[in-house]
């Protein structure tokens, strides 16, 4: 029991550090980036490289908590035929695709950082970056309905 505490825990903290960090990145650097807030390439290649780092560790601890979560909580009939299993297998989804779109804003900031330009970079990877931020309160939402037994409401 107490493993599924602290994979609960965890798996928690881990979601909102990721959550948070893509939308502070889309709704704050990116716009005074592409506005040109920055004189240097260099806080931009930071920012970018921890936060595809943040992302990395994210998704992989967020892969492990969750699967020892649903190992515990879920047969294959239960993941499959209920509300919360359908959660559960949508939150999956919805993990890959912010996993992938974080991936995709890097790549496109760095082909422009690397090139010494800014507003460029941040204004074609700020549309990737906000709909990363737009699928990370859905997983946060999704979270909150899975831990909360929402579907218990329905």
């Amino acid at each position: 029991m107490v493993d599924v505490f602290l994979a609960q825990t965890i798996h928690l903290i881990f979601a909102g550090i990721w959550a948070g960090s893509v939308f502070y990145v889309a709704f704050v650097v990116l716009p005074l980036a592409r506005d040109g807030a920055f004189n240097t390439t260099k806080p931009l290649e930071a920012i970018s490289g921890k936060l595809t780092t943040i992302s990395r560790v994210s998704a992989l601890v967020l892969l492990l908590s969750g699967g020892h979560l649903a190992g515990h909580r879920y047969t294959s009939a239960r993941l499959f035929e209920t509300t919360n299993g359908h959660l559960v297998l949508g939150m999956v989804v919805l993990w890959a695709l912010l996993a992938g779109l974080v991936e995709v804003g890097a790549k496109r900031l760095e082909t422009g950082l690397n090139g010494k330009k800014l507003r460029e970079p941040a204004a074609n990877a700020l549309p990737v970056y906000r709909a990363g931020a737009v699928v990370a309160i859905g997983l946060l939402v999704v979270g909150g309905a899975i831990t909360s037994n929402a579907a218990a409401l329905l």
